[in-house]
């Protein structure tokens, strides 16, 4: 992972090319310390990217890192859950530059940022039935507030990507951008943003926040929404699926 300053704008650059940028605690715990040093410079905006030239921007959850059986994998305290409310909490504006691909949990990743800015070689998939790994409420929501309730159902149903142009016509995402003027495009855009008052701007980003997050829910229906999370890790297929995937090969789920 790369960090680097233009004025008052930070740009965290995810550079582990051989784990195809993975969201692993330790790259995890990474993101929130440089998150938390440029919140003590009072920086105007952050800028998340992955390095030039991309194939896959992040491959999601580290699977490796998924417990085998008896817990819930993508629980309160699963490092991703960190990393999200850091970007919702932080106090400036955070925006997404994606190139490549984005599978999983850095889906939620990049659609937590207040913005983001694609290239045209970017998608993006949500992949845990692929897995059969079951989603938490919260990555759920992120969703939701990105895409509609049919969208959220095709990507979370099929696990197929979603091509940058058809998530820009969505309103998924903000702009699709030639690679080659991505990076300005996204500086330019972060610089207009730091040139207007910082306490309005960090104001209204945590009005917005409380706001997509005020949706009703009974605690019944939370329980409910829990319960149905242990069908899925407590089951067969959530076991197979952690095998195949670090086997190499296609799972075998029997619904079971």
């Amino acid at each position: 992972m790369r960090i680097d300053r233009h004025d008052a704008v930070g740009v965290i650059t995810l550079d582990h090319p051989q784990q195809r940028n993975a969201l692993s605690r330790r790259l995890v715990d990474d993101l929130i310390a440089a998150l938390a040093d440029f919140g003590r410079q009072r920086l105007r905006v952050v800028v998340l990217r992955a390095a030039a030239g991309s194939k896959v921007w992040s491959a999601g959850h580290d699977v490796h890192e998924l417990p085998d059986t008896g817990r819930d994998p993508l629980g309160w305290d699963d490092p991703l859950r960190y990393l999200i409310r850091e970007i919702e909490n932080f106090p400036a504006p955070v925006i997404a530059m994606v190139e490549g691909s984005v599978w999983g949990g850095a889906c939620e990743t990049v659609f937590a940022c207040d913005l983001v800015v694609a290239a045209p070689n970017a998608t993006f998939a949500l992949t845990p039935a692929r897995l059969g790994v079951p989603y938490n409420v919260s990555g759920m929501l992120t969703l939701l507030n990105a895409s509609n309730m049919r969208i959220a159902k095709e990507m979370a149903f099929t696990a197929k990507p979603v091509a940058a142009e058809r998530a820009e016509r969505l309103g998924m995402i903000n702009h699709v951008v030639a690679a080659g003027e991505l990076e300005a495009f996204c500086l330019a855009l972060a610089q207009d943003i730091a040139a207007n008052a910082p306490l309005s701007i960090s104001v209204m980003k945590e009005q917005l926040r409380i706001l997509a997050g005020a949706h009703p829910m009974s605690p019944q229906g939370f329980e409910r929404i829990q319960g149905l999370r242990r069908l899925v890790y407590d089951s067969d297929d959530y076991r197979e699926g952690i095998r195949a995937f670090k086997e190499k090969r296609p799972p075998v789920f029997r619904g079971e």
